[in-house]
């Protein structure tokens, strides 16, 4: 091959090499992008985690009227085998980007815990108004498969406005920024009361469930889940709430953790409430 021929066949392995640099480069960039997208997307949190909502939901069961009782069977017929607590977990296991921010509310630090929907819930994408829509729809007219899939929906939402940190502060994402050591481990402040606290309760979940039931007061469903959210967010302005330096311990107060056993127990009453209200005049 002569001179010029060479000169031809480097320019083009050059330009080849050029071309592979770039590809590489693009998808690294591309995998950077959507790392950053991941790093700030909100971490996910199924609130009380599952032995919390099937708690809620059995509360529930226990106070359901005659007729609210039969129209929820009929539901649920669709999906043989189905129980108000075995659907409980549902809209966790089919959250996507389109749904998770339905699962929780953020509240200014220096709002007052005042829930204003027009700057805190904007096209109804947050827990108030997820449990509002879905409550409207399974008291309508419209078919079974959908009332059964808003049945799902009312039963998980109102658990998880009931789990303090689903309406806590949009600074630390709800606790899920707040980490701290707690039972010989790392984690943050929102998987402590989604699970920690549950799954280390003494006695264990017998224990829990005894504490609950003694809580359990039949009750109305009063002002709603916008009333709910702000109370949620009051226990977490309460004094003490975020453990002193990052670290649970035996100062941790008591009427703290015994917070989560009365809003597992009002959870539980407020959601019989809102089904015997929308499915016990049919």
């Amino acid at each position: 091959m002569g001179r010029n021929g060479n000169r031809m066949f480097c320019r083009a392995e050059w330009k080849q090499g050029r071309l592979r640099m770039r590809v590489v480069a693009n998808g690294v960039r591309a995998i950077a992008i959507a790392l950053g997208f991941v790093a700030g997307m909100p971490t996910a949190a199924s609130a009380w985690g599952s032995e919390g909502h099937r708690l809620v939901a059995e509360v529930a069961q226990g106070q359901l009227t005659a007729a609210a009782r039969a129209e929820i069977d009929r539901l649920l017929a669709l999906e043989p085998g189905s129980t108000l607590a075995s659907i409980s977990t549902w809209a966790d296991e089919v959250r996507s980007p389109s749904t998770a921010s339905w699962h929780y509310v953020n509240f200014p630090r220096d709002g007052a815990c005042r829930y204003e929907p027009d700057r805190m819930c904007l096209q109804g994408s947050c827990v108030v108004g997820a449990i509002e829509r879905q409550t409207a729809l399974l008291a309508s007219q419209a078919p079974d498969e959908e009332r059964l899939k808003a049945l799902k929906y009312v039963v998980h939402f109102v658990a998880d406005v009931h789990q303090p940190l689903h309406a806590g502060f949009a600074d630390d994402r709800g606790g899920n920024g707040y980490q701290l050591q707690a039972y010989g481990r790392g984690t943050n402040l929102h998987a402590l009361w989604d699970s920690g606290f549950i799954r280390q309760w003494p006695g264990g979940a017998a224990s829990l469930q005894a504490a609950v039931d003694a809580a359990t007061h039949q009750t109305d469903a009063g002002p709603g889940a916008r009333a709910w959210a702000e109370e949620s967010c009051r226990v977490v302005s309460a004094e003490g709430f975020y453990p002193r330096g990052h670290k649970l311990g035996d100062d941790y107060p008591p009427g703290v953790r015994a917070v989560l056993v009365q809003q597992l127990a009002i959870a539980g009453s407020r959601l019989a409430a809102v089904l015997n209200r929308s499915l016990g005049k049919r």
